[in-house]
């Protein structure tokens, strides 16, 4: 056999060509692909932001109308933004469940099962060192997002959810009061008059944003708010935000909370 014979070789250059060609397609895909999820996963980030954020907004149109806060933490008062009893479980458009017994226990001491006194005023997470003044959290709002408006006009899949608690500057050991004012001699209650929202927005994909922040009475009918976390899946962005409101009583601008202090700064 004539080993210097070329027939055959069309077929080779034809075939590895071929291959690279595939290969160079795979690579393609993949990377279009990518960008896709990539995009999709940063719209839900975003849009699961502001879902949270316009829960936080309805629920205060609620806690206007509540003379006395303590009811809302103790839980018997609740926003009329709710879909039904508030346990159980919620189906999702993708077909996933959100069990709000279960979030509410985990808000408060990071167990599904339920939260002893000693869970609720243990430190499990770096979040809770306040000991006795450890918010515990009661649900107040739940519902569909497309349910804030009642012409359908909102196209969105996220189920929000709002927990309200007392501020954890309180110094009165009770986080089911809002507390009293200092008698003489006594320190100080920073946390008089002052409530801490959680909302949580749950979305396609496994999406899910939390958004913490403090409201305040003023003097007029407003509240004033201080943003004091947002944070999803992997991140973690402190913030603080003054709003916009009519404000002849004290600012609440940014919320600082220590082991020493505790306090609103």
């Amino acid at each position: 056999m004539d080993i210097r014979r070329e027939d055959g070789i069309a077929l080779v250059v034809a075939l590895m060509a071929m291959m690279l060609m595939t290969a160079l397609g795979v690579a393609l895909i993949l990377t279009t692909s990518t960008e896709t999820m990539i995009t999709a996963n940063f719209r839900n980030g975003q849009e699961g932001l502001y879902a949270a954020d316009a829960a936080l907004e309805r629920a205060m149109d609620d806690i206007l109308t509540v003379p006395d806060w303590n009811n809302l933490l103790n839980g018997s008062t609740q926003s009329a933004f709710i879909d039904g009893p508030p346990s159980g479980s919620r189906n999702m458009p993708d077909g996933t469940q959100i069990d709000l017994t279960q979030l509410v226990n985990l808000a408060n001491c990071g167990k599904v099962g339920g939260c002893s006194a000693g869970d609720l005023a243990a430190n499990f997470t770096g979040d809770r060192p306040w000991g006795a003044n450890n918010p515990v959290w009661q649900l107040y709002a739940y519902n569909r997002l497309d349910a804030m408006v009642p012409s359908g006009s909102i196209n969105s899949q996220y189920y929000v959810v709002v927990l309200v608690a007392d501020d954890p500057s309180e110094n009165d050991n009770d986080p089911l009061h809002d507390g009293l004012a200092p008698a003489n001699g006594q320190p100080s209650n920073l946390g008089l008059g002052v409530i801490s929202l959680r909302a949580e927005a749950f979305g396609p994909r496994g999406a899910h944003k939390i958004i913490q922040m403090t409201v305040a009475r003023t003097d007029t009918t407003n509240l004033e708010r201080g943003y004091t976390g947002q944070r999803g899946q992997d991140e973690q962005n402190r913030r603080a935000r003054k709003a916009a409101v009519q404000t002849p009583g004290k600012a609440l601008t940014q919320q600082e909370m220590g082991l020493a202090t505790g306090g609103i700064h």
